[in-house]
Order: C-alpha cells, then structure tokens, then sequence
C-alpha cells in the first residue's frame, strides 16, 4: 500500500497542475468563438472526462505513463481566431474535423510524414503568433486593474523561482481571492457540471481557420513533445495508438464542446519522472491516477466557467498569458533555431500575430502560407554554392549526407519504436527541465 502512495499522489499533483494552470485558457477560447456559458462548461467537463479517459485506457494497456491533456495551445488559437462565422456550432463542426485529422495521423502514417515536413521554423513561428496576444494581457492588466492584477503576478514572478510548477496555480488562487473581495459571490450562478450537445455544423472557412490549424497546433506543440518528454526519461509507446486513442477522444467529446484531447506534455514529467516512482517500471500507476483526478476536477467545471464569468476580463486573460508565457518562449526558440528559416519565421510570425482575416479564414492559416511560400522562394533563390571540398563527396556517394527534414520522423508505426516499456539499457534521465 505504501508503495502505490507515491505514483498516485504524483498523478494527483498533475491533475491538479495541468487543470488548474491552463482551464483558464480553455474556457477564454471557448467563449471567444461563441460558446455561452453552458456549453464552455460542458466543454471543460468534457475534456477532462476525456483527457482522463485516455490516460486511464493507455496507462493500463501500454504500462507506459501516458498522461492525456487538453490542447492549451489550441485554445489559445481559438482566442486569437475569435468569433466564428456560423457561431459555436460551426466551431464543433471544426472540433470533429480536427479530432479526425488527429485519428487519420495514427491510421495513415503517410499523413504524419506530411506533417513532419512542416518545417519546424514555420510551426514554431505560427504557435508563436497565436499565443503573442495572450501573452501581453498581463502587461494590459496591471495598466486597467492594478490592484486586482498585481498580486496575480507578483505570486507567479516569486514562484516561478522557487517552486515553478506551483506558480500558476498559486496565481490562479490570488487571483479567485481578488474575485471574492470584490465580485458579487457565486449565489447567482449555477455552479453544477454540465453537459450541454451542440450539434455540430459545417463551414468551408472554418475548416481552414479553424480545424486545420488546430490539428497542426495540436501535433507540433502537444504530441510531438510531449513524446519527447517520455523518450527523454527512457519511454519509446508507439504514436500510432497514442494519436489514434486521443483523436478519437477529441471527435467525440466535439459535440459536448471539447476542442481537442491530445499527449500531455509539460505535465508528462510529474507522471513519468523519478519523483511519482523510482522503478520506472511502475510510474504507469502515476499516470492512471492523473486520468482518474482529471476525471473528478471535471465535476467542477461549473465552479471554473462560473469564477471566470465573475472576474473582470482582463484578469483571466492575465492568468491565461502567464500560463502560457512558457509555451511562447519555447514556440519563439524553434522559430529562431535554424539561421537559414529565421526570414520565413519571421514572416509566419507577423502575419499570423497580425490577427488578419482574409475571405473569411483566419491569421494562423496566412502565417502557414506566408510562411510557406517564403521558405520554397528561398530555397529556389539561393543555390547552394560549390566549394572543392565538394568535388570529392566524403561518403562516396556523390549526395549530401545532410538531412532536409526539419520535423521528427515518423515511421509506419508512427513513433519509430515498438517498446512497451521504459529502456533500462542505461540510465534513465530527464531530457532537461520541463517545469
């Protein structure tokens, strides 16, 4: 008994931190593409129902501490598309395209290829743009709400020293005190969970602004690494199962209002590193335990939508940004990485960050193209130069040995390993700080 005490509070821990540092995120997206009050609820529960669901089902069956989570960089991009022509219902009608798309990458590896070969620059420079609005709202807030918006971030800036992963949700509790003193109380909202259908529609538009970018927000910043983190403490599951379980997942909670269920990735390494267990063969229980906790908070979805209908706009919005303040460093590093892609990212960045809506479709689409059609002019204005050294190829061969692609490569099992459990053949270490 005391040895299943330590994974399954650690499960407990990543629950409560991957809910309470982003729900925030989820529900400001949901509202801004035209979910009232009930159905961004019932998006939230469904979420968490769902997240929980599939790490409770790929723990089990995998014995590999998969953790599911909601796609906070996805969210983020529904605030920065803002309001749907068509309402909510055609967001959800976008919501099931994405959660197909995410299932199509696990059945047809051939569409994972297509995916990595998205240049990382552009992927990184596009989340980037997306996530740059969000971002300075704390600046906006302590300028409107200084008062109500100072001690939120002041708690975030001290804890992200000492105890980094406790620094949102800490903020968040500042900021549910401010809401307290100052808001009218929660006698006049209904703080029960809800599960409200929207039946989904369907629009062309929305499907290019909306269901595309998502499924390729949801792949680059969530699956690809959150992959990374488990590879990093010793854990090689196959994608394919991975992408087919949390795609499914996201096409059937769309109707209830979820955006999009996919691989946890910062709180992966609550799961999956030495602290929830020191056998890495045991961590699994960690994982099954955050599902099962994911599960429960989801009964307080109603609380959540009710406490952000009462806060001041600006002050969710702080919270949201702080969240993701780490996301935005790690999206600019990838854009900036390859000196020979910083142009066309830089391009991605300003058009998508631009907020332009174009026949209907929405920045981060743009940005992909911009960015796209920027990268092949490129490539095709500057021929590589000979030098003598190239006269004499080194392998023999008479071809560059370098590698073009600038994703990760996905293979016909869609990871490139079939291990079911960690490698013990070395070590097991973090692949660095993860927060």
């Amino acid at each position: 008994m005391t040895r299943l005490l330590q994974p399954v509070l650690a499960g407990v821990v990543a629950a409560v931190v991957g809910f309470a540092s982003s729900f925030a995120v989820v529900l400001a997206g949901l509202r801004a593409v035209g979910a009232d009050q009930r159905q961004a609820a019932s998006g939230l529960l469904a979420l968490c129902v769902a997240s929980g669901v599939v790490a409770v089902w790929l723990g089990l069956r995998q014995r590999v501490p998969i953790v599911g989570a909601w796609s906070t960089p996805g969210a983020a991009l529904l605030v920065a598309t803002g309001t749907v022509e068509g309402g909510f219902p055609v967001a959800v009608g976008a919501f099931v395209v994405s959660g197909l798309l995410l299932t199509a990458a696990g059945l047809f590896p051939v569409l994972g290829r297509w995916i990595a070969a998205v240049p990382t620059s552009i992927a990184g420079a596009m989340l980037a743009g997306v996530l740059l609005n969000l971002c300075v709202a704390p600046v906006r807030a302590l300028a409107e709400i200084p008062l109500m918006a100072g001690p939120v971030v002041l708690t975030w800036a001290l804890l992200s020293r000492f105890a980094r992963k406790w620094a949102i949700p800490a903020a968040l509790l500042v900021a549910v005190a401010a809401i307290a003193l100052t808001g009218p109380g929660l006698g006049a909202v209904d703080v029960r969970p809800v599960l409200e259908v929207t039946v989904p529609s369907w629009s062309a538009q929305a499907m290019v602004s909306v269901a595309l970018p998502l499924f390729l927000v949801t792949m680059a910043s969530q699956n690809v690494p959150g992959m990374a983190v488990l590879a990093g403490y010793g854990y090689r599951p196959p994608l394919r199962g991975i992408l087919v379980s949390t795609g499914l997942a996201s096409t059937l909670g769309a109707p209830l209002g979820g955006h999009a269920v996919n691989l946890a990735a910062i709180s992966a390494a609550l799961s999956a590193g030495p602290d929830a267990d020191p056998d890495p063969a045991r961590r699994w229980i960690a994982s099954v335990s955050s599902g099962v906790a994911m599960i429960v908070l989801g009964i307080g979805s109603g609380l959540a939508t009710a406490l952000v209908l009462l806060s001041p706009p600006p002050l969710v919005e702080a919270v949201a940004g702080l969240a993701l303040l780490g996301a935005l460093v790690s999206a600019i590093a990838s854009a900036v990485a390859d000196p020979g892609g910083r142009e066309a990212a830089a391009v991605t960045f300003v058009v998508t960050a631009s907020g332009l809506t174009l026949l209907g479709v929405g920045a981060a689409f743009w940005g992909l193209v911009a960015g796209g059609l920027m990268t092949l002019l490129h490539r095709r204005a500057r021929p590589p130069s000979r030098t003598p050294a190239d006269e004499a190829p080194v392998d023999g061969t008479g071809s560059d040995t370098g590698a073009d692609k600038e994703g990760p490569d996905v293979d016909e099992e869609g990871s490139g390993a079939d291990e079911r459990g960690p490698d013990t053949s070395q070590p097991v270490r973090p692949a660095g700080r993860t927060g």
